[in-house]
């Protein structure tokens, strides 16, 4: 059985907008899902489907077996529940329902859910109500969520774990100093072994920030020419780290917030929550260790803040968050502490996701530069930062490409991770040599573009805009 959820929504009387084919699409949690799910796009598989107003839609798929696949998407969340073994978020099955949604109106038209798709939707959305009201209810006493808690018991261990990383930074200084005395040239010598030795010593301090610095130096020797330098550039970048977490008490607070956050330290999301009407920009998943990390960038219509939202799976299992890609969502977001405080933690939803949105306004190319070099003095261990960049030409430039403003003046170098990616030919495709706005990360490596839109997208982001990643 499969579930997932994405933020307690407030429910809607009127019809909900459907998704545009693209949008669920970009949901799938692998090419596999994505090419499976599509298979399952038409009415042809379905039987019993049906939606209703609050945003649920459900069907009977045939399968191999006797028995058909029960599915149901409330699409407010969006959640997913299937009789189907997979342990993907959202199964084939799921994505096949949801496309034959978006692009077929009358093969699920409105009525009653069915008791097997009844049951499971009214136990959802009577813990969303309940959860809602329980928040409400923990503002207005001014008390925490998390219940009651023995604040010296936490001091105890807070203080056990920094002393273990300390430990950890200060052994981890040795083997640096160790591997400028023996010269970097040799570094490759002794293999991978070594510095997967000094990795699971930084895991054993309790600082898994600082184990996957160490994994990252042990590739270097193996990237090809010119790696002693990039090995002297992140060995210096460790060794700051290391230095500003031995001197952690003297920082100010924003920037030891990020020192924490890098050496491994989870902290809650704190603070006010930011509402507003959030633009799914692009979204992603990465291997990070023996789990996969899945990356929601999102823009604020009205703030004008770009927030991350981060989830993981574990195990096979894809992540739980997964949001339509060029939708917008009003709903409130709570920040992490650190620098930049861009990653945030989805809250209450207000209503169901729009299956448009506003693309952001985007800057030139100089002054993403300059936007990357401001946050670089806040976290200096920062590879990128995310910007728009409005009226942009995609142009090749020797053995790659550039994101060459219109007007002139500036050009940023289309990052080599995306050289070799599809979604490069989409964005040339879209421009066809006039003006887009791209989305993406600016960083010292070049530009990551993520997603992008035609000049003439409008308020109708959904259709304009590209998924790049």
């Amino acid at each position: 059985m499969l579930l997932s959820h994405g933020g307690e929504p407030l429910r809607t009387a009127g019809p909900v907008a459907r998704w545009t084919v693209e949008q669920v699409l970009a949901l799938a949690p692998d090419d596999t899902s994505r090419k499976a799910g599509s298979k399952l796009g038409a009415a042809g598989p379905w039987s019993g489907g049906g939606c209703d107003g609050p945003g649920a839609v459900w069907g009977l798929c045939k399968g191999s077996g006797s028995k058909p696949y029960q599915t149901v998407v409330d699409i407010t969340g969006p959640a997913y529940k299937c009789s189907c073994p997979s342990r993907k978020f959202p199964c084939k099955h799921a994505l096949g329902l949801l496309l034959v949604w978006a692009s077929d109106e009358s093969a699920l038209p409105p009525g009653e859910a069915p008791d097997w798709a009844g049951e499971w939707l009214t136990g959802r959305r009577e813990r969303s109500a309940e959860k809602a009201e329980r928040a409400e209810q923990l503002a207005a006493d001014g008390t925490s969520a998390a219940g009651p808690a023995d604040p010296e018991a936490a001091r105890r261990r807070a203080e056990r774990r920094a002393e273990r990383i300390t430990g950890g930074a200060q052994e981890l200084e040795e083997r640096l100093a160790d591997l400028l005395r023996g010269g970097l040239a040799a570094a490759d010598q002794p293999g991978y072994g070594l510095w997967e030795e000094t990795a699971a010593r930084m895991i054993d301090a309790q600082a898994p920030g600082l184990a996957a610095r160490v994994r990252e130096l042990g590739a270097i020797a193996a990237s090809g020419p010119g790696w002693p330098v990039r090995l002297l550039e992140e060995c210096a970048l460790l060794h700051l780290l290391d230095s500003a977490w031995l001197g952690i008490d003297r920082l100010p607070e924003p920037l030891a917030a990020t020192v924490r956050t890098r050496v491994g330290l989870t902290a809650p999301a704190e603070g006010p929550p930011v509402r507003d009407h959030w633009l799914v920009l692009a979204q992603y998943d990465t291997p990070d260790g023996k789990i996969v990390a899945r990356r929601i960038w999102l823009h604020g219509r009205e703030t004008g803040r770009t927030a991350l939202l981060l989830s993981f799976g574990a195990a096979g299992r894809s992540p739980g968050l997964a949001l339509p890609v060029g939708g917008t969502l009003d709903a409130e977001l709570t920040p992490y502490p650190g620098a930049g405080q861009l990653r945030a933690e989805l809250g209450r939803q207000f209503g169901v996701p729009s299956p448009a949105g506003t693309p952001p306004p985007g800057d030139t190319a100089a002054a993403a530069i300059e936007a990357y070099g401001h946050a670089l003095r806040e976290d200096p261990w920062l590879d990128a930062w995310p910007v728009a960049l409005r009226d942009v030409v995609p142009v090749p430039s020797g053995d790659g490409w550039q994101l060459a403003d219109a007007a002139g003046g500036a050009a940023l170098p289309v990052a080599p991770a995306a050289l070799s990616r599809p979604g490069l030919w989409r964005l040339v495709a879209l421009s066809g040599g006039a003006p887009v706005t791209v989305f993406g990360e600016c960083g010292h490596r070049g530009f990551d573009p993520f997603a992008a839109w035609s000049a003439g997208a409008g308020d109708d982001a959904a259709c304009g805009t590209v998924q790049l990643i």
